[in-house]
């Protein structure tokens, strides 16, 4: 699986996969989740590490907010539902119209980066923050080439539910936290 995706950043190309099998797309599902979870956690145990060795600053995150303003259902919704829905449809379905382009590679790197990017706005608006953005997004950026793997190969809706699922193996821990009155911090 590394191999194939070492190969697709390289010359990433619009192409389903040749084997249709249910199990085998299952299969793909799982390892592309697991390498997802395991990317991220990396990269945001180097950030930690970054912001605490330099003292950053980064101000409140967007997801405090979302615990403030809203209830664990909505935030489920939201996180889960909604998000996953709207940002592949913004951002992994455009590629249908570069599949037979010699510009693909450019608009598949171009839509993960700022997918990755447009998650930026989950931070106070700082120098800081905008100076180490590239680090921050590290996480939304992997998972973005990820969902772009899997909807080139499989289909847009399978970046959905990839997308769905990854923000419900994040959120649902915190969200049982929340409403067990256990303190996250």
């Amino acid at each position: 699986m590394l191999n194939e995706l070492l190969l697709f950043a390289k010359q990433p190309v619009y192409m389903r996969d040749a084997n249709t099998s249910i199990t085998h797309k299952l299969r793909t599902f799982v390892k592309l989740l697991v390498l997802a979870l395991c990317t991220s956690i990396i990269l945001l145990i180097i950030a930690s590490v970054v912001e605490n060795i330099l003292h950053l600053n980064l101000g409140k995150h967007a997801i405090d907010d979302l615990f403030e303003n809203y209830t664990v259902m909505m935030i489920f919704f939201l996180a889960v539902i909604i998000a996953p829905f709207f940002e592949e449809l913004f951002f992994r379905g455009p590629l249908v119209f570069f599949k037979n382009s010699k510009f693909f590679k450019i608009a598949f790197y171009l839509f993960t980066v700022l997918f990755g990017f447009m998650h930026i706005s989950n931070f106070e608006m700082t120098k800081q923050v905008l100076l180490f953005s590239p680090l921050l997004v590290a996480p939304q950026i992997s998972i973005g080439f990820l969902l772009g793997y899997i909807r080139v190969r499989f289909g847009l809706i399978w970046s959905m539910a990839l997308h769905a699922c990854y923000n419900m193996v994040l959120i649902v821990p915190v969200l049982i936290m929340q409403l067990l009155d256990i303190p996250i911090e």
